[in-house]
């Protein structure tokens, strides 16, 4: 079987695993107090353009939520999200496990507005019984979105320029960042990501590493104590410098960026392939994340050779599926998708 269901399948980088093994027996300090952990915030900060910020490395994106979250929020406090949005729907209620409500918006191709945010923080002010009701506090986006969009640097502008109207924090969950940064529709750089967002992450276990995510904080509020918080979390690695050798690795000689453009390429292949058979797709997008309406005829089949992901139901014949390219991902397996799509559709 070859797998397209998502980008997570296979290990690690080859070069990130040659650093582990050729560091395996050093001896270092632990929980991220290590001169590789250094190095890779460094390097991270030097792409970001932002010295004021600080980094810290976390085990994996839920973990990374539910501590985010945890630090930014006071007990009466949610945080305003797409219907859609991962912290809802795929995290098994872990930030309402916190004590955090998910507040959702209905979404627009997986995204929200600044409209939108606006209109919740007016809602909750002008009902006269706001005090007994979860009070806003924090927006939380995903770039790119969990269909493979993206929000725009205009979208995203307008969207902080809300945040501090209504004095809310905006977080950015970028557990597949690379992939939107390599998108040839994306404007929006690392820089303008800690320009404007108070928090925001970039991922590392759908993108190169073993696992792990890092941190961006460029809000002073949410520096404080940040670490105690990680580790109530159980987000805190023992062995940190596992988490600092992949980092540095991914942000040395541009690999993070190289691996990303690799997906998209490959991505964008078998959207050709899609679109020369005039497939309708789900969803429109630049990313890693291909959404194709298929028939259960053409699906049955593929499901001998493929593994895809439900997405939706279309109607009584028709399914919407997902299909990811990773940095992992071979030209072969994809030549062969393409031409097995041809022969069928």
């Amino acid at each position: 079987m070859i797998y397209f269901n998502c980008d997570y399948n296979e290990g690690a980088h080859e070069k990130i695993m040659q650093q582990l093994l050729l560091t395996n027996m050093e001896q270092t300090a632990g929980y991220g107090c290590d001169e590789y952990c250094s190095r890779a915030k460094q390097l991270i900060l030097e792409e970001c353009k932002a010295p004021y910020a600080e980094v810290h490395f976390l085990t994996g994106g839920t973990q990374t939520n539910a501590t985010v979250i945890a630090a930014a929020l006071r007990p009466h406090m949610g945080v305003l999200a797409a219907d859609g949005a991962h912290i809802n729907v795929h995290e098994t209620g872990a930030v309402e496990a916190g004590g955090h409500k998910v507040l959702t918006l209905k979404a627009k191709e997986g995204k929200i507005s600044a409209k939108q945010v606006g209109n919740a923080c007016l809602a909750h002010i002008n009902d006269e019984a706001h005090e007994h009701m979860v009070r806003p506090g924090m927006v939380y986006i995903s770039q790119p979105t969990e269909l493979g969009t993206l929000y725009s640097l205009k979208e995203l502008t307008e969207l902080a320029e809300a945040c501090n109207k209504y004095h809310l924090l905006l977080y950015a969950d970028g557990a597949r960042l690379g992939y939107g940064l390599a998108s040839p529709e994306n404007d929006v750089t690392l820089a303008d990501m800690a320009r404007l967002c108070d928090v925001f992450y970039i991922g590392g276990t759908k993108v190169g590493a073993l696992f792990g995510e890092a941190v961006v904080i460029t809000n002073d509020t949410l520096k404080e104590d940040f670490r105690y918080i990680i580790k109530q979390q159980g987000a805190m690695l023992a062995k940190g410098r596992l988490l600092g050798i992949q980092f540095q690795t991914l942000f040395k000689d541009g690999l993070y960026m190289e691996i990303s453009r690799h997906a998209i390429a490959l991505a964008e292949k078998i959207r050709a392939a899609l679109r020369d058979k005039k497939i309708p797709f789900y969803v429109e997008n630049s990313t890693n994340q291909i959404f194709p309406i298929l028939s259960d005829k053409v699906l049955d089949i593929l499901g001998k050779d493929y593994v895809l992901e439900y997405q939706a139901r279309i109607d009584d014949t028709h399914s919407a599926v997902r299909i990811c390219t990773s940095w992992a991902t071979g030209e072969e397996a994809v030549e062969k998708l393409c031409h097995d799509l041809t022969d069928l559709l």
